[in-house]
């Protein structure tokens, strides 16, 4: 009896160590498995989380620029307004200066044409023949140049009779601009001269405009205030003084009327300062 189930024994035995390997083998086959899986998810996870930090510094930059596109947005709004405002403004301005400058073009244009209207009167009064004579127009001023030989005998300062027939007329024209003056300027030629009472060509050239303004202001009438006298000696001649025919032509006297210059230049000056506001 005992031989039978001491075989028997050692079978069951040998069995049970049988199953027992083959289920650890299994199991170990399904913990490889396992562990596989789970190093493949971790990887996955590793991957997700570095997308995850990627995309959250993506989202806030995106944030961040969003901000500063909004807060740009809302400067170059500022901005387009302010520019907007300030462009309203130059034109404003410069549909003021536009009509600074036009009443300005306004002023030249009338006294341009008070101008013309002047030589007209002039020409037509004291006539265009008579080559001693000479009327035009020079910087916005009517200038009348008078031969020497029409005015005063050589070396004298004394007006020739013949002269005042020119110098009525003259007159006659200053008389009917009470609001324009009349300047006297004498010349001479460049040869010296001094005696008992002209001490040099100065001295001349002052005293044959100082002679001029009394006829045009006691025989004519001029009112004195209009009449200013100066004598420029030989400093600005016409020609050279190299020949005796050259020095009958510098020796002359220029009459220049024009609109009070302190009135005109008042005007220009105050345009100007309001054009520059």
């Amino acid at each position: 009896m005992k031989r039978v189930i001491v075989p028997t024994l050692a079978l069951v035995l040998t069995l049970t160590s049988c199953v027992s390997k083959k289920k650890f083998a299994e199991l170990e086959a399904k913990q490889k498995e396992t562990q596989d899986l789970l190093n493949t998810a971790t990887v996955k996870l590793n991957s997700c989380l570095t997308e995850k930090d990627a995309l959250a510094n993506q989202i806030d930059y995106l944030k961040k620029n969003n901000s500063d596109l909004i807060n740009s947005s809302k400067e170059l709004t500022v901005l387009t307004q302010k520019g907007a405002e300030n462009l309203e403004k130059s034109l404003e301005s410069l549909k003021e200066k536009d009509l600074k400058i036009s009443r300005l073009q306004d002023a030249l244009t009338k006294k341009d044409s008070v101008t013309l209207a002047l030589v007209t009167s002039l020409k037509r009064e004291v006539g265009i023949d008579d080559p001693d004579i000479n009327i035009n127009v020079e910087k916005g001023v009517v200038m009348i140049s008078i031969a020497d030989n029409l005015l005063f005998k050589s070396g004298s300062y004394e007006v020739s009779d013949n002269a005042k027939s020119v110098l009525s007329k003259v007159a006659k024209v200053i008389n009917s601009k009470p609001d324009f003056e009349c300047m006297v300027e004498g010349h001479t030629d460049n040869v010296p001269i001094k005696n008992a009472v002209l001490l040099d060509n100065w001295d001349l050239s002052v005293k044959r405009s100082t002679s001029i303004v009394r006829v045009l202001q006691k025989d004519f009438n001029v009112s004195p205030k209009q009449l200013i006298p100066a004598g420029r000696s030989f400093y600005i001649p016409l020609v050279e003084n190299d020949t005796p025919a050259n020095r009958a032509k510098n020796r002359r006297t220029r009459i220049i009327i024009m609109p009070k210059i302190d009135q005109f230049y008042d005007m220009i000056e105050k345009e100007m300062k309001n054009m520059s506001k």
